[in-house]
């Protein structure tokens, strides 16, 4: 059930009443998208009736780790049976498909229970089991009940020790094959940003986790390793002009980028280069997971805004796109047309970003601003290629027409998310996504 005055008139006096009504509809509409992702499994990735599936599209008719996990977190404030089992059985079936090494699958097949742990070809997917041992984190303390995280506690520490793993060079980074992660088609590898994000802040949740079973001792080792590869992101993927005085030479990556001052963190950055391209995802989780300071996002918000990242709709998840002839262009970039310039990873509009880009302005203080552009994200998302408020998976980053799959999960729970953080005080919210 929804929560109590979530939409007060009087809190959201500087929007019209259209426009306030178009909020409560897109709210209960996004539950009810939900609700088409409901299984015996899990969240599945996109509604199983509403999406025909052929060829490597089948995958969509999967629980995936990376989507059922944000799907998770970012639900957990509804009171509502259904959904909260569906939670609980989305970790669990993640969770109970450990490879030996200690790899968690990267989606299991609901039709043959079957886990896949590669995606495009063949290559591992890193994401994914960051996102779930975050999100068992945050379910376990949200609901207050454990018994998946106590039931689970060997698969979560060797899922963590072959995380670390990916750390060849013991730098604090995990080092990403290219195409790692929820960039499945796209040209990011070595140390990537969101990724690295992502690890900072598994690592405060597993320390946490130690925490709570008593062993005092990890948990201290975890929290400094988790400070460790926080400072390594900033100091790394933020080019500055500030003297280092730690006295440390700068890494052959360091002096590649390091020709002025930046304003957002950069997307990728490896020992012979670097992408320049601002990862807005990445951007966002930072500041969200409170990676950096109010400073920075502001600094990043500025860019951002400027740039029109939010134009047609709430927002594209990479600037600039990239184009053929570009040194970052790949050839696979046009599998199945989807990456072409201002397409799905290149440049494309993402619902479930727009989400945390509200939430972001709202951290920022500027709550006016944030409800002007929740209204922008539920006018996208009331769009569909067949029906009315499908929740797409992306749009096109020019026209803002939905090309994704309709009913997706994580468009839908991102929505629910931004509505639930908007109608509390910034000041009082834990941000750990």
């Amino acid at each position: 059930m929804p929560k109590p005055n979530l939409f007060d008139p009087h809190e959201y006096r500087e929007l019209t009443f259209e426009d306030q009504a178009l909020l409560h509809r897109g709210y209960h509409k996004a539950i009810e998208a939900l609700r088409r992702n409901i299984t015996p499994m899990g969240f599945s990735a996109c509604s199983l009736a509403d999406n025909s599936v052929s060829g490597t599209d089948v995958n969509y008719r999967s629980v995936w780790a990376r989507d059922g996990a944000k799907t998770v977190i970012w639900t957990l404030d509804l009171d509502d049976e259904d959904i909260r089992a569906c939670q609980a059985q989305t970790l669990r079936t993640i969770l109970g498909h450990q490879a030996p090494a200690g790899q968690l699958p990267a989606h299991v097949l609901i039709d043959t229970d079957e886990p896949e742990y590669g995606g495009v070809g063949g290559i591992t997917a890193i994401d994914g089991a960051l996102w779930i041992l975050i999100a068992v984190w945050r379910y376990s303390t949200h609901t207050g009940d454990y018994s998946i995280l106590d039931e689970h506690a060997d698969v979560i520490h060797r899922a963590i020790q072959w995380l670390g793993s990916l750390d060849s060079n013991n730098c604090g980074l995990l080092e990403i094959p290219e195409a790692g992660d929820w960039t499945d088609l796209y040209a990011r590898s070595y140390h990537v940003l969101y990724d690295e994000v992502l690890w900072h802040r598994c690592l405060i949740c597993y320390s946490q986790i130690l925490g709570r079973q008593g062993n005092t001792e990890q948990q201290a080792d975890y929290a400094k390793w988790a400070e460790h590869v926080g400072s390594t992101i900033l100091k790394k993927f933020w080019p500055s002009t500030a003297v280092d005085h730690t006295g440390v030479g700068p890494s052959f990556a360091e002096v590649q980028y390091k020709l002025g001052d930046s304003r957002y963190l950069v997307a990728q950055i490896s020992p012979f280069g670097y992408s320049w391209r601002c990862d807005v995802y990445g951007n966002l989780l930072a500041y969200l997971t409170n990676l950096v300071s109010d400073e920075r996002a502001k600094l990043t918000f500025q860019f951002l805004w400027g740039i029109g990242v939010n134009e047609p709709g709430p927002v594209k998840n990479t600037y600039p796109p990239i184009h053929a002839g570009d040194p970052e262009w790949r050839d696979y970039f046009t599998v199945n047309l989807l990456n072409l310039p201002n397409h799905y990873h290149n440049g494309g509009i993402w619902p479930f970003i727009g989400g945390l880009w509200v939430r972001y302005i709202n951290k920022l203080g500027h709550r006016e601003l944030a409800r002007r552009e929740l209204v922008k994200l539920a006018q996208l998302c009331s769009h569909g290629s067949n029906f009315e408020w499908e929740f797409n998976e992306w749009h096109h980053g020019v026209t803002g027409r939905p090309m994704g799959k309709a009913f997706q999960a994580w468009s839908a729970a991102s929505f629910i998310k931004a509505c639930h953080a908007l109608h509390l005080d910034p000041e009082s919210m834990e941000h750990q996504e």
